[in-house]
């Protein structure tokens, strides 16, 4: 009797994600304190932020606009009433000691995004990830660390309360992800949105979108969920995925040696590429929640949301599913040119001038994006306007000029602007495109190499390249190419 080999195990992560938006007021979100960022430490500070005796909040009201737009963005339902709640949490760099938050009474539930995932050799598919709640609450301050004090002879921090009471934004998903690669972009299709609906900036270097990942590993087939441990604070779509990628495989490691799963919360070492354990997880009941005294329920009226809601713009998913069907264009083409919403105005405003769509965009995505990332910049701050690309394009689409000569103008189109075919007449590079000018450049050119067209002739067509390299140079590239190549091909074959 053969012994049968053990059924090695198979695994899926279940991964859920809390991204904190910043939401881009320009005062804090409870008094009038400045949100600009960058200022030298404790210059954006007031009474209320720093929690002194005898003051009250006062909700901003741009606040709950953004977070209304961004619950209704989400698909979510927004509450008609709804609290804000004591979070009894010791932060060193929140003044007061407690944060202001929601709890029970959030101001959105029950929405979901569409995201869109391709990964190297496999097959692009579209997921829904269901989004749990939406909530309003405060920024804590910053603490900044320290070298060694040559007095006391210890260590110590600074604190900067800029950051405090900054208006944020707590999106939390339903554990629906189970890949890096799925949180990573369910998290930039996130920051697409509030970036498109202008309630953030998503600035990961300032901190303004940061994302903490849930992640449990349980055999394939089960429904019971393993030991959730938390990353904290990542700040990079990389960083997600590759911190995930890590943790599915340290947990799977952890079940198969019998080393016990901790509920903790662990930080991303981008050095070492691995997570470290940083503290235990606290629960819910760890921070005591109860109503916020000082303010107010918050009552948001059926007429007063359908009016934010009429003032959504048409959001990331929406533009590329109309791209692809409206202009033909591929998936990915949609994806690249809907990444960014001034990227996508432009583009459309390109096509409204008259351009043809798929020219349009691989202008836009090839040249012009290129240009745009060396030069760190945006499509919006271009000289070359909308419309002056559809007048290229058009150029192009009439056989006045080549491609090649629209590659030479566009340097100059790109840091001046203006018209094309202004540039093309003043220079002289209209296309040549009248057959008998082309017979007689071909003749001047197969006379002049008598030698190269024996050897065509005798079988060696390779010189075709030879002889397209040097009309082109003869003509300084203004050769209609293709009426070029059939008048050449008719020639060298006598």
């Amino acid at each position: 009797m053969t012994a049968t080999a053990p059924v090695k195990t198979e695994y899926e992560a279940v991964i859920g994600l809390e991204t904190h938006v910043q939401l881009g007021t320009a005062t804090k979100i409870f008094s009038n304190a400045s949100t600009e960022f960058g200022a030298d430490p404790n210059t954006h500070i007031d009474p209320v932020v720093l929690g002194l005796p005898g003051t009250l909040p006062v909700l901003n009201q741009k606040v709950l606009e953004y977070a209304v737009k961004a619950g209704l963005a989400l698909n979510c339902q927004i509450a008609p009433y709804s609290k804000f709640d004591r979070k009894q949490y010791f932060y060193p760099d929140l003044p007061k000691n407690y944060q202001i938050s929601q709890y029970d009474l959030p101001i959105a539930e029950h929405g979901w995004i569409e995201i869109e995932v391709a990964e190297k050799g496999k097959e692009p598919y579209t997921k829904r990830i269901g989004v749990t709640r939406l909530h309003m609450e405060e920024d804590a301050g910053k603490l900044v660390h320290a070298g060694s004090d040559r007095l006391a002879g210890s260590t110590h921090s600074l604190v900067d309360y800029n950051r405090a009471g900054v208006a944020l934004a707590e999106i939390v998903s339903e554990p629906d992800l189970r890949t890096g690669k799925e949180a990573a972009e369910y998290a930039q299709e996130l920051r697409r949105i509030m970036r498109y609906l202008g309630v953030s900036d998503g600035n990961m270097a300032e901190g303004s979108l940061r994302c903490d990942v849930n992640i449990s590993i349980r055999p394939k087939g089960t429904e019971k969920f393993g030991t959730k441990v938390e990353i904290k604070n990542m700040n990079s779509f990389n960083a997600i995925q590759r911190a995930i990628e890590f943790e599915i495989e340290r947990q799977i490691r952890c079940l198969e040696t019998g080393e016990p799963i901790v509920q903790e919360t662990r930080l991303w070492d981008e050095g070492s590429q691995v997570t470290k354990s940083m503290r235990s997880k606290e629960g819910s009941s760890d921070y005591r929640y109860f109503p916020e005294p000082d303010l107010g329920p918050i009552e948001v009226s059926e007429g007063q949301r359908e009016t934010w809601r009429s003032e959504l713009p048409e959001l990331p998913a929406q533009k590329r599913h109309r791209y692809a069907e409206q202009y033909g264009l591929s998936a990915y083409d949609a994806r690249v040119l809907t990444d960014e919403k001034s990227t996508a105005d432009y583009y459309e405003a390109t096509v409204a001038a008259g351009a043809d769509a798929k020219q349009a965009a691989n202008w836009l995505m090839g040249d012009i994006a290129a240009y745009v990332n060396s030069n760190k910049l945006t499509v919006a701050e271009l000289p070359l306007q909308p419309a002056e690309l559809a007048e290229l394009v058009g150029l192009i689409e009439a056989g006045t000029i080549s491609g090649k000569i629209a590659k030479e103008i566009l340097p100059e189109l790109l840091e001046k602007g203006g018209s094309p075919k202004a540039i093309v007449e003043a220079k002289g590079l209209t296309q040549i495109s009248d057959p008998a000018q082309i017979e007689a450049l071909v003749d001047e050119l197969l006379a002049a190499h008598p030698t190269e067209l024996e050897q065509y002739r005798a079988g060696k067509t390779k010189l075709q390249g030879f002889f397209v390299g040097q009309l082109m140079k003869k003509t300084g590239g203004r050769v209609d190419p293709k009426l070029s190549n059939q008048i050449l091909n008719q020639k060298l074959k006598g």
